[in-house]
C-alpha cells in the first residue's frame, strides 16, 4: 500500500515510520511532508496515494486548508495530538482519527478498516456505478425536517438556498432568510440532495443554483460568489473547482 505521511514534527513522523515498519501488511511511504504549502505540491505534481496520513496543525495552519486549494481524492487518516478537530476531519475523506502518542494497536485497526473499506466498495462497485441513474430516478430528498423553537417544520428541498459550517455546526437558510440547525454534516447532506441543484462550492458552503446571483473573477483564477439571502464573508471557489463550477453551471 502506498501512502504520504504529513507532518511537521520530524520526531513525531520518525515514530509513525517506525510504527508502519511493524504493521502486518507492508506499507510504502512515498513521502514526508511537512507544510500545507509542500503538501499541495506534491499532490499536484503525483498520482494519489492510496491512504494519507495527516497531522492537523501544521507549521503553515490547519491541513484542512489543504482541502481549499485541491481536490484530494484518497482517504485520509487523521494523526494529530488535538481532540477538538475530530467532528471537522470527517467533513474530508476521514476514515480515522488517531490521538498522539498513536498506539500500535490503534494504528493497526485503522488499516485493517481501510483495508475492508478498499474491499467492500470495489466488491460494490457495480452498485455503485449505477448509483447515479437510481438517484436520478427520484432517490433525492425532498424535504427536510427541521425544528424552530418547540415545533418542526417540513423545508421543500427547492426552497433551501444554501447549507453551511460554522463553529462545528451546519446551518440551513432559506430562501426567505430563515435559518435552521442541520443534524447532519456537509458531508452527509450533499449525498442526499440533487447535484444538478446543489454544488459543493467550498468546504464550508453547499449552494442551490437558484440562490446564486452572481459570479466574479477574483484572484489567482478563482471565483467569487454571491447568494441571496445575502452572507457577511465572501464565498470562495478554488481555482482548482472553479472550472468543473463553471461546468455545473452551465449545463
Amino acid at each position: 500500500m502506498k501512502c504520504v505521511i504529513i507532518e511537521d514534527e520530524k520526531p513525531a513522523a520518525e515514530k509513525l515510520l517506525s510504527l508502519l515498519a511493524l504493521c502486518d501488511q507492508p506499507v510504502y511511504v512515498e513521502g514526508v511532508l511537512g507544510s500545507i504549502r509542500e503538501a499541495i505540491d506534491w499532490l499536484q505534481q503525483h498520482p494519489a496515494p492510496e491512504l494519507i496520513f495527516m497531522d492537523i496543525e501544521l507549521s503553515d495552519g490547519l491541513s484542512f486548508k489543504i482541502f481549499e486549494e485541491i481536490n484530494v481524492e484518497c482517504p485520509i487518516i487523521f494523526t494529530t495530538a488535538y481532540d477538538e478537530y475530530w467532528q471537522e476531519a470527517f467533513e474530508y475523506n476521514s476514515i480515522d482519527y488517531l490521538l498522539k502518542p498513536i498506539k500500535p494497536e490503534k494504528l493497526e485497526a485503522a488499516l485493517k478498516k481501510y483495508q475492508k473499506l478498499k474491499q467492500h466498495f470495489t466488491g460494490n462497485y457495480q452498485s455503485l456505478a449505477q448509483w447515479p441513474s437510481a438517484q436520478s430516478q427520484g432517490g433525492y430528498k425532498k424535504r427536510f425536517l427541521v425544528k424552530r423553537g418547540t415545533d418542526y417544520i417540513s423545508i421543500k428541498a427547492e426552497e433551501v438556498a444554501y447549507f453551511y459550517a460554522t463553529h462545528k455546526l451546519v446551518c440551513m437558510v432559506d430562501s426567505s432568510g430563515q435559518k435552521f440547525i442541520m443534524d447532519q454534516s456537509l458531508a452527509d447532506i450533499e449525498t442526499q440532495i440533487d447535484p444538478a441543484v446543489f454544488y459543493r462550492v467550498n468546504r464550508k458552503y453547499l449552494v442551490n443554483m437558484s440562490a446564486i446571483k452572481r459570479i466574479k473573477a477574483y484572484s489567482k483564477s478563482k471565483l467569487l460568489l454571491e447568494v441571496a439571502p445575502l452572507v457577511t464573508e465572501d464565498i470562495i471557489i478554488s481555482q482548482e473547482n472553479a472550472a468543473a463550477f463553471k461546468q455545473w453551471m452551465g449545463q
